[in-house]
């Protein structure tokens, strides 16, 4: 018997039919809720050619794909590299024995941690931004790399820490100093272990790049303001940069699946730190 059939009873034909009653209902309500959508649309205008007339001209599109959208992504690959680089010099140091470095580091983590990242990058821009200073782009990247590199400095710490203790002591026990136990023991375990954390916190920097608009620096929400200026289709302007993020979402979420097959398996991820479980077929029966 599967463990389905234990926890669950098999619903009966009277269950069967409400489920599909159910189901039913569910798919006649959201297609009247599109049908809906879609008549108000239309009658405020909002289906007209004219409006989205820029989203199908080559000029506009070019802007949209090479002044938008490649900006935003180098925005998010600059801030990512950061907070990872940020994120592994934290959290191991939020992992240090020695107290002048610990508390330092937890003090910087959590500081960072809290601050609402939209006020971040205003605070950066108006203070090193503006003028000869870095300008909107990289402030919007510093406050990305920032917020999002202590929140990997936490996931870090987790990931070394969910490690089991008998890897350290293992290596250890052969000789290996502390900073190679770190780098060559510890460190690749925890990056599997917390791999889809990481990832998923990329995909947050990702979005977290629409918040360029608030200083507007270089990226989608900025051309989508100068389209939507121009035509008066905010509306449209909206669904197309959100589709934008949505597609390169979607996109890196598929890289993030084919890594963790990649290197960690079909696994779960916890499962990963028994790596160094002792080998069954070595031991003795205990009975």
């Amino acid at each position: 018997m599967s463990s389905g059939n234990v926890l669950f009873d098999a619903p009966g034909p009277r269950t069967i039919a409400r489920h599909r009653i159910y189901s039913v209902a569910a798919w006649v309500v959201l297609v009247l809720a599109i049908l809906l959508v879609v008549k108000r649309m239309n009658d405020e205008g909002e289906l007209v050619y004219d409006k989205w007339e820029p989203f199908l001209t080559p000029d506009y599109i070019r802007v949209l794909l090479v002044d938008g959208l490649w900006q935003t992504v180098q925005a998010a690959v600059f801030a990512i590299l950061g907070a990872v680089v940020f994120g592994l010099v934290f959290g191991i140091g939020k992992l240090s024995e020695h107290a002048w470095l610990r508390w330092p580091s937890w003090a910087v983590v959590e500081f960072f941690r809290a601050v609402p990242l939209l006020l971040l990058i205003i605070f950066i821009f108006f203070t090193y931004g503006t003028g000869d200073g870095i300008g909107s782009f990289w402030s919007l990247v510093l406050g990305l790399l920032l917020y999002n590199g202590s929140v990997l400095a936490e996931v870090f710490r987790a990931g070394i820490n969910a490690v089991p203790k008998g890897q350290a002591e293992a290596a250890y026990a052969i000789g290996m100093r502390k900073s190679q136990v770190m780098v060559t023991v510890l460190l690749p375990q925890a990056v599997k272990i917390m791999l889809p954390a990481i990832i998923s916190q990329m995909v947050v920097a990702l979005k977290d790049t629409s918040l360029g608009y608030a200083i507007l620096a270089p990226g989608l929400t900025r051309i989508g303001k100068s389209i939507y200026g121009e035509f008066g289709n905010q509306f449209q302007t909206v669904i197309v940069v959100a589709s934008l993020y949505i597609a390169v979402n979607l996109l890196l979420t598929w890289l993030a699946t084919w890594v963790q097959k990649r290197f960690v398996g079909e696994k779960k991820m916890l499962s990963v730190s028994m790596v160094g479980e002792q080998d069954q077929g070595s031991t003795q029966p205990t009975r």
